[in-house]
């Protein structure tokens, strides 16, 4: 199941905020093993790159015909094709109908999306979006997770605190004052700098603006095309919003690690919410109507939804660093860290549940088989051969035009000898991929991240509400068990020992006189940073003069962290220049016809119901409720497939025949999670929640040959409401 690109960890952008500001600059960005990526433009003479091998680039692969579509139907709504939604699938695509799909649509927190389906302000989302706040919204005593939810008044809706969703009210093209902020700015980095001080005035100033007259109104400024464009989007945001209705997670899970990604699927991914203002009941006039009568396959579907983050505009030689550097360093520290929580939910089932690691392992095995998945798409089948023949075709175009190999000539090339000089700094930096993550990190190593850098930032006088955010953030981090803790750093440690070496002198300074097991056994046993109140004291107070278990470790490792990821930031902010570069050549030639990279707001994507053929085998666009069944009995003692009592004794009542899950030809990725599925009327007919496995690589060249959105079907959730749950409240607002 997919989540958004901020799955990583949403303590990341945070610090990137605040953290820019320090002299000397530091960040956090690749601590997940993806560089933050800066705009600007490099300077002509660059001499990092000269001393690198600089052949051309031969044949590499084989040439094939670049397909329409080779870079997605991702469409912002500030250019969407009208005329050819209008030719392909006959409906109005006109401004009333835009307008009815961008508002009705919904960004969910940071990580999904979701979509208003009632006037009454009713949210539709994923079971798998909702977890967190499922286990937010329960009470001593009680597992809603496990249990499930309804509230069958307004009154027993339950609040989430921290939740909130967002409205997108316009979009506003501001490239040129981004763009004119660095134009005679010296040098690649303060380039950056310049753009980003820029984009952050232009947010504030608009912000101040709309809170005179409406303070849930918001903005921020959108970077598409590697920094050739910048919008400004403007959100009405929804910060009081409370848990409906939530099904057992074995129905919201339905099949588990094991069918993720993967179709056929039975599975009820879905979860209800809703907005509310003030004591009352919030007031939404425009939302989706539901679509009882459901679709057939062949018939047109549209998603709008905040796919997180995609590939697609990047060149050859960033895809083969991918395939042999980043993604095999960042899989291998994943797998292990997978493992190490598997054994302990494992071995101590209800300790694990108490502290919520069941559900960081679920978003943890999501994410790594979401990255296996576009790994095996760079190892077989024919990405990097589509992007190579696009690469090589607009190459030719440019060496062919005078004035375009003047100022883009030499791009792909600069593009290819940056990865050789990231290479080079690879190994080290591997060392702390997922550092932060959330999932999979230590939570006693992320505290201490946050009590150095809050420390040194209060000392060097930021301002209150930077600091404000930063300690928000940190007291956020939620703690682990000990014994998880203790295995979990020593097998940082030993990521420390295997990518630094034994003689590194962060690593001897680190260890001490200590063993990597005696040190993690220490680091938890003495540290006060285990437990969240005295860590907020610890942050309240001074961190670093605390004397805590965890201060020298941080001394030793916080420098080497910050110094390395400041020699990646500076490939980054190359790199991104570089694509700017790329992405202006690709305007000069063909325009704004594709769409830009998924930035985890709003699009629209067209596609059809449609079947598809995988190894051989024909596999149908739907599945129904007696699939469900036979699978549960066929699949009889497994917990994955294990069915919830509520389900076992609705089975005599719900028809067989419902269409469950469905299958479509829509480009979607991680964020798009809860995004509806949508009829030419704009009528809900399914909830999107995954991908299947053969749409993972699509996060570099869209496909449909095979690749398929994966929703559950409007008509099966209904007849769950109906047979199963009896929820006449919510299915009367629903289809009244």
């Amino acid at each position: 199941m997919m989540r958004s690109l901020l799955d990583s960890s949403k303590s990341v952008l945070v610090l990137l905020i605040f953290i820019s500001a320090c002299s000397p600059p530091i960040q956090i960005a690749t601590v997940t093993g993806r560089m933050e990526k800066l705009p600007d433009t490099p300077e002509k003479d660059d001499s990092a790159l000269s001393e690198v091998d600089s052949k051309p680039v031969g044949p590499l692969y084989p040439i094939v015909e670049p397909g329409k579509f080779d870079d997605g139907k991702m469409w912002t709504f500030d250019h969407v094709p009208a005329q050819y939604l209008r030719d392909t699938y006959g409906i109005p695509a006109d401004s009333t109908w835009f307008d009815k799909a961008r508002l009705g649509a919904l960004r969910f927190s940071s990580i999904c999306s979701a979509s208003l389906v009632s006037s009454r302000g009713l949210v539709m989302t994923n079971h798998h979006c909702a977890r967190e706040s499922i286990i937010d919204a329960q009470k001593p005593g009680e597992n809603l997770l496990d249990s499930g939810y309804y509230a069958s008044h307004d009154s027993l809706e339950r609040k989430v605190e921290d939740l909130y969703v967002e409205q997108l009210i316009s979009i506003e093209d501001v490239t040129l004052e981004v763009l004119n902020a660095a134009e005679k700015v010296p040098g690649a980095g303060p380039k950056a700098e310049a753009r980003r001080k820029r984009a952050e005035a232009i947010e504030n100033r608009t912000k101040a603006r709309l809170e005179t007259t409406d303070k849930t109104m918001t903005a921020e400024v959108v970077e598409l095309y590697s920094g050739g464009k910048y919008a400004l989007y403007t959100y009405k945001k929804y910060e009081d919003v409370r848990l409906v209705f939530a099904p057992e997670l074995k129905m919201g899970y339905f099949g588990g690690d094991t069918d993720n990604f993967t179709f056929p699927r039975h599975t009820l991914d879905v979860s209800f919410f809703r907005i509310w203002m003030g004591d009352s009941v919030g007031t939404t006039p425009e939302y989706f109507t539901w679509n009882t009568s459901g679709v057939n396959e062949g018939d047109p579907v549209f998603v709008v939804g905040n796919p997180g983050s995609t590939s697609r505009l990047h060149t050859i030689a960033q895809l083969e660093y991918e395939r042999d550097v980043e993604l095999p360093g960042v899989l291998e520290i994943l797998d292990d860290r997978i493992a190490v929580l598997s054994d302990y939910v494992q071995s101590i089932t209800a300790e694990a549940d108490s502290f919520d690691v069941r559900n960081d392992l679920m978003g943890a095995r999501n994410t790594q088989k979401s990255l296996e998945g576009q790994y095996k798409g760079l190892l077989h089948g024919d990405v990097l051969s589509r992007t190579y023949s696009s690469e090589i075709k607009l190459d030719q175009v440019i060496q062919e035009s005078d004035s375009l190999s003047q100022l883009y000539g030499s791009v792909l090339k600069d593009i290819r000898l940056l990865q050789s000089s990231k290479k080079a700094s690879s190994k080290k930096a591997a060392a702390f991929y997922h550092f932060l993550n959330p999932s999979v990190s230590s939570r006693i190593l992320s505290r201490s991240i946050y009590g150095y850098v809050y420390s040194l930032l209060r000392q060097r006088g930021a301002p209150p509400e930077q600091l404000q955010e930063i300690r928000k953030e940190a007291l956020s981090i939620k703690s682990w068990p000990p014994a998880l803790e203790k295995s979990i750093i020593a097998h940082r440690l030993h990521d420390f020992s295997t990518y630094l070496g034994m003689a590194d002198p962060s690593m001897k300074r680190i260890l001490g006189t200590l063993t990597i097991e005696q040190l993690a056994d220490s680091l938890v046993t003495q540290t006060a940073l285990s437990d969240s109140t005295e860590f907020r004291k610890l942050l309240d107070g001074n961190y670093l003069a605390s004397g805590d278990a965890t201060v020298n470790l941080i001394n030793a490792l916080a420098p080497l962290y910050f110094t390395l990821d400041q020699e990646l930031r500076s490939f980054g902010e190359r790199e991104t220049a570089f694509l700017a570069r790329l992405s202006m050549a690709q305007f000069a030639v063909n325009g704004e016809d594709a769409p830009p990279d998924a930035t985890f707001t709003l699009r629209l994507s067209d596609g059809v119901v449609q079947s598809y053929t995988s190894a051989g085998v024909h596999v149908p666009a739907f599945t129904n409720f007696t699939g469900l069944y036979a699978l549960s009995n066929a699949k009889q003692g497994l917990l994955e497939w294990d069915l919830p009592p509520s389900w076992i004794a609705a089975e005599g009542e719900l028809p067989g025949d419902i269409p469950y899950n469905l299958v479509s030809t829509n480009d979607i990725t991680g964020g798009n999670s809860g995004s509806p599925l949508l009829n030419s009327q704009l009528e809900v007919i399914g909830l999107i929640f995954d991908g299947n496995l053969e749409s993972l690589p699509n996060e570099y060249v869209f496909d449909t040959t095979a690749a398929r959105a994966i929703s559950v079907d409007a008509r099966a959730i209904i007849a769950a409401l109906k047979f199963v749950y009896h929820t006449d409240r919510l299915i009367d607002e629903l289809v009244k």
